[in-house]
């Protein structure tokens, strides 16, 4: 199975813009574009193949009938023939909405879903843009609640300005938000369940306000104050620098001034690589396949051997 690419799944976003198309090339219409989903098997958002032999076959079929050779056993046998994580490029041209998600437990309850764990890499930011992670100090269960009945939520959250480079890791039951000029690859759990708690009163292209999950946030939030959310890490070049490794997902950031050989042979999981800067070709036995700045590539974990060409890139290597 050769190096593949998707056809990215562009959702309008009340927040969105147009970034995704201006930097990345996405192909675009709207001025309100808040997300390129890369690799998805939501139901209803499924991958399709856009380069090589597989082109126009879905994410989901390759892994009905290639499951091992695709995912690696080990990932079949935790997961099934389910694609653990879903994989997005985000443009927030307004502040997203104050939201959090909630664990396993609580969303295999509510929802039959996974929970949704997630993690950040900036890849642009206007100047003073921000992200809300947490709380600004701890807080009861009626504290919180009290200031989402009084509007005054916003006094109780952390603020953190940002700039290129910086990553972040939200752990369920976090209460965050993008903030207003960030451009972003997320990596998360494949969930698309989120509580959403206030929402500037904005009001859609119809006039309504959108839906709140006031009552099912109220046991999903983690209401202590924490600092385990920016991640520290090594930016060694022509490497493989750890970024996050949590029960979901493993992140590495890899910058490239000349080729890099990987050796994936015991890997047994597949691997994604998020181009968040530059460009660079990627071949293996199967094939190559070329990626720039916005773009994603899956390799299968039946590959051996991983080629890393570029005098520029910076990439995101993913795996279970």
């Amino acid at each position: 199975m050769h190096p593949l690419k998707f056809k990215p799944i562009l959702k309008e976003r009340l927040w969105g813009g147009t970034k995704l198309k201006e930097v990345f090339g996405k192909p675009i219409e709207s001025d309100i574009t808040g997300e390129s989903w890369e690799l998805s098997t939501v139901p209803g958002d499924i991958s399709v193949v856009a380069n090589g032999s597989l082109e126009g076959k879905s994410l989901q079929e390759l892994i009905d009938s290639n499951g091992e050779e695709l995912l690696g056993k080990s990932v079949v046998e935790r997961f099934g023939k389910e694609f653990p994580i879903l994989i997005k490029f985000i443009d927030a041209k307004q502040d997203l909405s104050i939201q959090l998600h909630p664990n396993d437990a609580l969303a295999k309850e509510r929802h039959n879903s996974f929970g949704k764990t997630e993690m950040w890499y900036i890849m642009d930011a206007d100047p003073k843009a921000e992200l809300i992670v947490g709380f600004n100090k701890d807080v009861t269960k009626e504290e919180y609640a009290k200031s989402v009945a009084n509007d005054t939520l916003l006094d109780l959250l952390n603020y953190e300005q940002v700039k290129e480079g910086d990553t972040f890791f939200i752990n369920t039951g976090k209460i965050h938000a993008i903030g207003a000029g960030v451009m972003l690859a997320e990596i998360q759990q494949t969930s698309d369940v989120t509580y959403r708690v206030f929402d500037f009163n904005r009001k859609d292209k119809d006039g309504n306000l959108r839906e709140l999950h006031t009552d099912l946030a109220l046991d999903a939030v983690d209401y202590e104050k924490k600092d385990d959310f920016k991640v520290s890490y090594s930016q060694e070049k022509n490497d493989v620098n750890t970024m996050v490794d949590c029960p979901y997902f493993k992140t590495n950031f890899i910058e490239l001034t000349e080729n890099l050989e990987l050796d994936t042979v015991n890997r047994d999981s597949f691997t994604i690589f998020m181009c968040v800067g530059g460009e660079a070709k990627i071949s293996t036995a199967e094939g190559e396949v070329a990626i720039k700045s916005g773009e994603t590539a899956l390799l299968p974990a039946s590959t051996q051997k991983i080629s890393l060409q570029s005098t520029g890139a910076k990439l995101l290597e993913v795996t279970i």
